[in-house]
Order: structure tokens, then sequence, then C-alpha cells
């Protein structure tokens, strides 16, 4: 069962009460561009936690879109944070598409309908960003294949961005964007970051594609720059992919958790481990950009400098994958796993 729930401390004040203890709004899968996933509302505190009940709970598919698609069965893993901007929660459901409603009772407001109805079929993303002001505003989703940009009040696709309100985020033969963090947007900068296809952090396949980050008009939805998580010939790095790995090598995607600082315009876009990374004896040198934290200037897609956690990762365990690489011992337990 996947849903949406709401709860308030028995006998406390009413939810528009503590909307207005602070401004509360929550526009970004983070909270706030820094990701701090803080809220300054003190209703809640260790002295009441324990009296919390349910006040309404509402499906993680509104129930219209089964009419649209007939035999449609969501995945039940429901990655959705819903953020609240002018007192609306805005959430990607089950499927991965928007919906609106009224925090206090979990009414639908609205739901963002599909271009076709076989678009419905797809998966749950981590959310989606508001960005603008007033009758400006925008609600941005990535969601396979498409970055949609949706009027907040009713829902529909704002029709000056990309090709009537979409724009295709595998433009190019082989790519398939699978499903993303939440977009996060600096500036006017959509800056999207996901999984092409591959395996993400583990797998044991030699080949895949680089999971590139790329940054999108927020107003038009043209791409403005793409960073190549594997270097391309020419861009620092590239020489850190040694016996010609760099041909054939990929994955790395920032899955989880970017952040920014939008006065200095800098992006901050954490990357996941390389290619095959139950075996890395093919791939040798530092393999950058894996496994590292990389800051980008958000107007260009420049990087500014790179932090790399773990140089060469792999890593192995007893019962899934090739043989085990060396065993390791841990407080006197012997554990078979390599990580250099």
């Amino acid at each position: 069962v996947f849903v949406f729930a709401s709860l308030v401390v028995a006998g406390g004040p009413d939810l528009g009460a503590q909307t207005e203890a602070g401004s509360g709004e929550w526009a970004y899968y983070g909270g706030n561009l820094s990701f701090q996933r803080y809220a300054p509302l003190d209703q809640i505190d260790r002295t009441n936690v324990s009296e919390l009940e349910i006040v309404w709970r509402r499906k993680g598919v509104e129930p219209s879109y089964f009419e649209l698609a007939p035999g449609l069965e969501p995945r039940e893993y429901l990655r959705s944070t819903p953020v609240f901007v002018d007192g609306v929660l805005y959430a990607t459901n089950a499927v991965g598409l928007v919906e609106a409603f009224d925090p206090a009772t979990g009414r639908t407001l609205w739901v963002q309908q599909p271009f076709d109805p076989s678009e419905v079929r797809g998966r749950s993303n981590r959310g989606v960003q508001v960005w603008g002001e007033g009758g400006q505003r925008r609600i941005i989703l990535a969601r396979e294949p498409y970055l949609y940009a949706l009027d907040p009040e009713n829902g529909l696709p704002v029709g000056d961005f990309g090709e009537g309100g979409r724009v295709l985020l595998t433009p190019q033969e082989g790519e398939r964007f699978r499903w993303s963090f939440s977009p996060i947007i600096v500036g006017d900068i959509i800056v999207v970051a996901g999984i092409i296809g591959s395996a993400g952090d583990s797998g044991e396949i030699k080949e895949a594609l680089p999971e590139d980050v790329r940054g999108y008009d927020a107003r038009t939805g043209r791409r403005i720059w793409t960073f190549h998580v594997l270097p391309r010939p020419g861009e620092f790095g590239r020489d850190t992919w040694e016996n010609g790995s760099a041909e054939w090598a990929g994955d790395m995607g920032s899955w989880c958790c970017m952040s920014a600082d939008e006065d200095a315009g800098i992006v901050y876009v954490p990357f996941s481990a390389p290619t095959a990374a139950y075996y890395g004896g093919h791939r040798p040198g530092a393999n950058l950009f894996s496994n590292s934290l990389v800051a980008l200037e958000v107007a260009t897609g420049e990087r500014l400098w790179h932090f790399q956690m773990v140089h060469h990762d792999l890593w192995e365990y007893d019962t899934v994958g090739p043989p085990v690489l060396g065993e390791i011992t841990v407080d006197g337990r012997t554990v078979s796993a390599v990580m250099q």
C-alpha cells in the first residue's frame, strides 16, 4: 500500500495555525537549496509527538489514472517527498506524475494529465521543484523521458516551455533517462541528474553510458550545458581512465541530494560509482568523477572544484557477483569485501 498521509497532534491547533508559525514552505526536495531539510515549525516537539494522529490518507495514485490506463499496476516504491508552496502540497505520485492537494484535508486539487494515456505507465521519482514568483510560477518535473513545466494553478503544461510544456531528456540515440533525483533550480537554470539506464552503483556489465548532468533554461526549456561525468577527450580527468577504459565505461549518476549556493551561482553534485563496480581491473586509474562531489558553475556547467571520496571504486560481497577479490578483518570478524 502506498499512501500520502497527514498527521496532527490530537486536540492541537489546526493546520492553518501551524503554517503561520513560520514560512513553513518546502519548495524543494531537500527543503531549501542548501538541502538543510529544516522547517521553523514548533507545534510538534518531543513532549507531544507520541500524540500524533492520522487526519487523512490518500492513495499513491489518484483513481482517475486507472481510468486512463486500465490494468495499471503501480510499483510499491513511493519515493516522493511533497513540496509545500502557497498553502498547497505538490507531489509526484506512484507513477511519477504530479498531483496537487489540500494539506489540511488531502482533497485533490488537480492531477497532471498525460500527453498520451500510455504515458501513465511509469515509476515514482523523488519529487518536483517550484520555480518563479506569483503568476510566473512553474512546477518542474523530470520523469522518463521528459522534463515538464506545469502551471501550479491547474497542472496544465506551460506552452512556451520546450514543445508544448515538455523537453525530451534523451535526444541522443541509445540514451534512456530512467529516473532522477528531483531537479534543482538555481536562479533560472534547471539542473537535471540521474540514471540513464545502466547499473547505478553496482552491476556486472562492463560497458555503460556515462550519466551526465544537464542544465536547462527554466523559461524556455532550452538545454544550456552538459557536464560530462566521464571526461571527454581533452577534458580534465580523462587521463584517470587508463587502458582505454574511458571508451566504454559509464554510470556514475547523481541519483541523490544535489544542493546549491544560489548567491554564489554554484550547484554541488555528488556522483556515484563507476561501471561494473563489482570489479575494476579493466579500468585502472582514479576514474574521475566517480564517487566525487563536484562543484559546478550553474550558469555554464564548468567544474570549479571536485573532491573524490573513493579512488578507483570497487566492492564485492561474498554472496553475489564474481569471485571475492579479497578479505579484510574488522573487529575480529572476517569480511569478504575490498574497496580501493
